[in-house]
């Protein structure tokens, strides 16, 4: 554990790159071999559009890195957090337990809690529209986020720091493995039900995350999560369909041009707001 944590104190910005970028290769080999769906679209040209936003949302962070880096490093000196109240009742720190409470309430803040309000706050939705947008989910959907958004999804991430009081190795590692999950969960990868069904109790899986991408609501108000599932489980908000049923995008932006242009996408959050669509039909996906 000392080498883990020794690792991610020091972890250099070219090491963040190779996961994030060698995770997305990943799940891209593995998503060409074994598909979900079998996309009629030009594959390449989807890539680079969402890896400009990718890019843009690499750029947010580092700009605003001084501000994660500088809360962590308050909040260890003044041993300021739950990690450190929790620690305050015990003769000396088990980083065991920093490391479970630390992750699970920085995920929930910054990645569940996050994307909830994303979804429930009109002028956050504005922005959050980019990554939903996306007709064809795959791993490289899950850094497809507009450049407004990812502020608003670093400003949480500074709060779960805050609140955590998390040191940051730990900062560095929630990074990692939030960046590697999410590109897990927004593959278009085929998975065995019994391996889905397992990981599912503990992690978010393609199979469960792929529910939230659906074009229409009901559907596209669940299944928040990124790295642990029971968050969704816990508050009521987990659905389990036929992926096979699913249509990504979204209904109040159906237009290929508008969702695969970057200057279109760009100009969404500030255009006139389209509110969702009422059907006389409610749909019925549930396994």
């Amino acid at each position: 554990m000392e080498q883990i944590i020794e690792y991610f104190n020091n972890i250099s910005s070219a090491h963040r790159s190779i996961i994030l970028f060698g995770g997305l290769t990943l799940f891209m080999l593995i998503e060409t071999g074994i598909p979900l769906f079998k996309f009629d679209f030009n594959r390449w040209k989807h890539l680079g559009l969402n890896l400009f936003f990718t890019f843009t949302t690499i750029l947010v962070n580092f700009l605003m890195a001084f501000i994660l880096i500088n809360t962590s490093i308050w909040v260890t000196d003044n041993a300021f957090g739950i990690i450190h109240w929790i620690s305050s009742f015990r003769s000396e720190p088990n980083v065991w337990i920093s490391l479970i409470v630390g992750m699970l309430i920085m995920d929930f803040i910054s990645a569940w809690f996050a994307h909830w309000a994303s979804h429930k706050v009109r002028w956050m939705w504005r922005f959050h529209i980019i990554h939903h947008s996306d007709m064809n989910i795959d791993a490289s959907s899950a850094n497809r986020h507009h450049p407004g958004e990812s502020v608003i999804r670093f400003s949480f991430t500074v709060l779960a720091v805050l609140l955590v009081g998390a040191p940051i190795w730990l900062v560095m590692l929630y990074q990692a493995c939030s960046a590697f999950l999410s590109q897990f969960n927004h593959s278009n990868i085929k998975m065995p039900k019994w391996l889905d069904d397992t990981l599912m109790w503990v992690i978010c899986t393609p199979n469960m995350h792929r529910v939230h991408h659906h074009y229409r609501q009901p559907y596209s108000d669940s299944n928040y999560g990124n790295i642990f599932s029971f968050w969704d489980r816990i508050f009521k908000t987990f659905k389990r369909v036929k992926n096979q049923k699913l249509r990504y995008g979204l209904d109040t932006h159906p237009e290929v041009h508008e969702v695969t242009n970057v200057i279109s996408l760009l100009k969404i959050p500030f255009q006139t707001y389209r509110p969702e669509i009422r059907y006389a039909d409610d749909e019925n996906l549930e396994d």
